[in-house]
């Protein structure tokens, strides 16, 4: 049995999703993050950066794991599934995991915050992570054109990024309709994987 902690935030649906694909049984504990209810001591124990989401693998002696991409990882690792067994797969696997924990997730969630959240409109801020996450889509969308998913095969590459793809894609394209374009095989991508039950449950946690 594993017990998540987390929210609903892309970040937090990477995990869910991931744990639906696996077939894993797990307990959600909600960490309302509104409420700051990340900083109470318990989860400070189990996650000392105060970010959802994190687990506890009672399967691996209690073993507390935070950072989605570690967390990723180690269910791939636990169940043999979504990373490849490969050298070279799981490199490419692990490349493009690597590009959304460094790039998609902080450079849409800047985005969203500047465009969407921030009491004052800053044009200078607007312009530079809506121009970078204009580059990072058509990465993307270059990425996709060569094939179904981002590292071959359906993967943890792309668990982690869809919960945040399928959110901000939209927004970047209407903030910037010029220079992001069409985006075909990113809607593509996000159509196929939104498709998947596993997704759409894991999508749905936590129900608050």
């Amino acid at each position: 049995m594993i017990d998540l902690y987390t929210w609903t935030t892309p970040n937090g649906r990477k995990v869910s999703v991931m744990l639906e694909e696996c077939g894993l049984q797990y307990s959600v504990h909600p960490v309302n993050i509104r409420e700051n209810e990340q900083f109470k001591p318990e989860f400070v124990a189990i996650c000392p950066n105060s970010k959802i989401p994190a687990i506890v693998d009672h399967d691996e002696n209690n073993l507390s794991i935070f950072e989605s991409g570690a967390i990723l990882i180690h269910l791939a690792e636990k169940t043999g599934k979504l990373l490849p067994k490969t050298v070279s797969g799981r490199a490419k696997v692990i490349e493009w995991l690597m590009w959304q924990m460094a790039n998609i997730g902080p450079m849409l969630g800047q985005a969203n915050h500047f465009l969407n959240a921030a009491p004052e409109k800053i044009p200078y801020a607007i312009n530079r992570y809506v121009t970078e996450c204009t580059r990072l889509f058509k990465v993307m969308d270059d990425q996709l054109g060569r094939g179904a998913y981002l590292a071959g095969d359906y993967s943890i590459a792309d668990v982690a990024s869809y919960p945040w793809v399928s959110a901000a894609f939209p927004l970047i394209q209407k903030a910037n309709p010029d220079a992001i374009g069409e985006g075909k095989n990113v809607k593509r991508w996000i159509d196929a994987i939104g498709a998947r039950p596993a997704v759409q449950k894991g999508m749905a946690v936590p129900k608050v």
